[in-house]
């Protein structure tokens, strides 16, 4: 079987991507005071119900955390609040993943992050496109796809990466 280009860009960036970006969003909640800001954020024990629901995959090292990384994660938890119980679980899945990852696997998602803020807008647009029929196609297809990206050598995933794209050869979900 052979790939259309933009599948493959878009197949090399989720391969070489790990989900964990809830790291590297920036805050959407009320902007805090200066005095707040200084103030240190509460331990886990002092944290709501609603906060230490979603929160609850860093619950054994928030007290541990640098206060400047529990202040985001608290005010990314007050807009969470406000979304349904199936988006706060997809979030609270995310931040667990997060939490799995090596050093290493959170550097790389970072970078990942930057090279993906990096394109264009009508680029961001193609490859989200792409990842949803990806996502659309059959199961084993999407299996295939990964197991021929996983067999590819670094030189070979870097050369099959730069084909250019030819839109009009990205195939329709479910083909």
């Amino acid at each position: 079987m052979t790939m259309k280009p933009l599948l493959r860009t878009t197949l090399c960036l989720l391969l070489a991507m790990p989900v964990g970006h809830v790291a590297a969003t920036s805050p959407t909640g009320p902007v805090q005071t200066a005095t707040a800001e200084r103030a240190a954020p509460p331990t886990w024990n002092a944290l709501t119900p609603a906060q230490r629901e979603v929160l609850a995959p860093l619950q054994a090292e928030w007290d541990n955390l640098p206060a400047h990384k529990r202040a985001h994660m608290l005010q990314r938890a007050e807009h969470w609040a406000t979304l349904p119980p199936e988006k706060r679980e997809e979030i609270r899945q995310r931040i667990a993943r997060w939490q799995q990852m090596t050093p290493e696997e959170r550097r790389e998602a970072r970078a990942n992050m930057r090279k993906f803020h990096d394109l264009s807008p009508q680029q961001r647009e193609q490859l989200h496109a792409t990842f949803e029929r990806f996502q659309h196609l059959p199961p084993q297809q999407r299996e295939q796809l990964i197991r021929q990206w996983h067999a590819l050598s670094p030189q070979q995933r870097l050369q099959w990466r730069e084909v250019p794209p030819a839109p009009a050869s990205v195939p329709a979900p479910g083909h």
